[in-house]
């Protein structure tokens, strides 16, 4: 709808990030139960993240055309586009460690070591394409769905550890192209404002 209209704001108050496998779809389903809408076997929830919550950055990059005849560019052309998520997951698991790392998993120490398990940072960097979804609600009818189908996380914050704070686990999402004809990524969206009128 065209003007002013405040019931179109929108306002994250609480959400998830969820990691699945390469070529994921978003959920269309919206039921009573939305975490039961992700395929348990396609998707993982991260659990908490902190207070920052995600941020999303588009960039594309126009890189000028000039000409000889005038000072200012004769037209663009693109060249780039960067879609990124940022976030920093507060807990430690089998989910969160590898994503953060950049992949490989977790595993039990065997032996007379219960309860002990050991996770190996690699070498140098490896290949870790996941897909990477975003739910968040605004009160209890509205909610936005945001899926990455392919990506890799490009960049990891230092861990501080303190007395007085939560370790987290600071990451950017870059989106990696599925193909030509595919979508960098898809938003499905529980919410009446993109109604249109016949």
């Amino acid at each position: 709808m065209a003007g002013n209209n405040s019931s179109e704001i929108r306002i994250a108050g609480t959400g998830r990030i969820l990691v699945g496998k390469v070529g994921a779809a978003a959920p269309t389903q919206f039921s009573a139960d939305p975490s039961a809408d992700w395929d348990s076997d396609v998707w993982r929830d991260l659990g908490y993240t902190s207070t920052d919550g995600v941020t999303f950055s588009k960039k594309d990059k126009l890189d000028p055309v000039e000409t000889w005849q005038a000072v200012s560019p004769a037209r663009f052309v693109y060249s780039d586009r960067d879609l990124t998520l940022k976030f920093a997951m507060l807990q430690f698991n089998e989910d969160t460690l590898p994503f953060f790392m950049g992949g490989d998993t977790v595993s039990q120490v065997t032996g007379d070591t219960a309860g002990v398990f050991s996770y190996n940072v690699p070498d140098g960097p490896q290949y870790d394409e996941r897909a990477l979804g975003l739910e968040f609600n605004d009160g209890s009818d509205i909610i936005y769905r945001f899926v990455i189908p392919r990506g890799q996380v490009t960049a990891s914050d230092d861990i501080k550890l303190a007395r007085k704070a939560a370790a987290t686990l600071g990451v950017t999402f870059t989106a990696l192209s599925s193909g030509e004809t595919q979508p960098l990524a898809t938003f499905v969206m529980k919410d009446p404002s993109y109604a249109t009128t016949a």
